[in-house]
């Protein structure tokens, strides 16, 4: 099995494309749709690489699994489904309970769907997602959001912002429906009981005095993550997790992202002047906080 990985330095996201070498069968984790907010232009860049990569490669891809609605970016997955041939969009079943609150939060129509149905396929928790000869089983991994999945492929899992590098730490859980007692399951009893020599691909990477890293194992996490090593229990976890969380900024494009990636990466449809509007909503969250981070960890 090839992992290929995609780093997006504007908004330090990891994509990935999975895929048999023997059968060319593949998978796309987490595709990245390029934004700018201060001239609220839309390019296509970084989905362009990955589309490049899975034609010169001649990859049959199934699916494009998102580890959750992200919250730093745009999907480039509705983009990506319109470039090939027979693709599903996957993200977790408890994608609705997002839907639910942030229809509110920005005023979406009454008829927008809060069941999932945007999306091609809800993944379960314990259920295998075959896309042909790759087996693709979820795990129910929520704190960041409600909604959050880890994908796991042979030996290897793709945390999105639930795990980062070691030195990184873990994911926040000051988003609406986060928690931080649920991270603390997702991560201690779920994700640390696999095999130490699981291979951990992570959603983002932060570097400061290092190149860019994607790839650790759940050794390596248990012994070394910054936020949550197997030693911590879990009161100290969920009171340095709340703590931390106090002090960060909302992430840059939190509002342009999450409408559309609640959406399955749909951008808004145009309006009878022909131009597509994204609503940013004043004051709903911690207004007192500086709106220009972007941290997620």
């Amino acid at each position: 099995m090839h992992i290929e990985p995609f780093f997006d330095q504007r908004t330090a996201t990891m994509t990935y494309v999975v895929f048999d070498e023997q059968t060319r069968d593949a998978v796309i984790i987490d595709p990245v749709l390029d934004y700018d907010p201060a001239s609220s232009r839309i390019w296509t860049e970084s989905s362009d690489v990955v589309f490049e990569y899975v034609e010169n490669e001649a990859l049959k891809v199934y699916f494009i699994l998102e580890t959750h609605a992200h919250a730093d970016h745009i999907s480039g997955a509705q983009y990506l489904k319109d470039k090939l041939n027979d693709v599903e969009i996957v993200i977790g079943q408890n994608i609705t309970a997002v839907q639910k609150v942030f229809k509110n939060v920005f005023g979406l129509p009454a008829g927008f769907a809060t069941d999932g149905s945007q999306f091609d396929r809800l993944a379960v928790e314990g259920e295998t997602i075959e896309a042909g000869t790759i087996k693709i089983d979820t795990i129910h991994t929520p704190g960041h959001t409600p909604a959050c999945v880890t994908y796991k492929i042979d030996d290897a899992i793709f945390t999105g912002d639930a795990l980062f590098m070691p030195d990184v730490g873990t994911g926040r859980c000051d988003f609406p429906a986060g928690s931080s007692e649920d991270l603390y399951e997702s991560i201690h009893e779920k994700l640390y009981s696999l095999p130490e020599d699981t291979r951990v691909f992570v959603g983002h990477d932060y570097p400061k005095r290092r190149e860019v890293e994607w790839e650790t194992t759940i050794k390596a996490q248990k012994e070394d993550n910054v936020a949550l090593p197997f030693a911590k229990n879990r009161n100290e976890f969920i009171s340095w997790r709340d703590a931390r969380d106090a002090t960060l900024s909302a992430p840059r494009l939190l509002f342009q992202s999450v409408q559309v990636n609640i959406d399955a990466g749909q951008l808004p449809d145009p309006e009878s002047n022909e131009i597509r509007y994204l609503r940013i909503p004043l004051n709903v969250f911690r207004p007192d906080q500086d709106p220009e981070g972007m941290s997620l960890h």
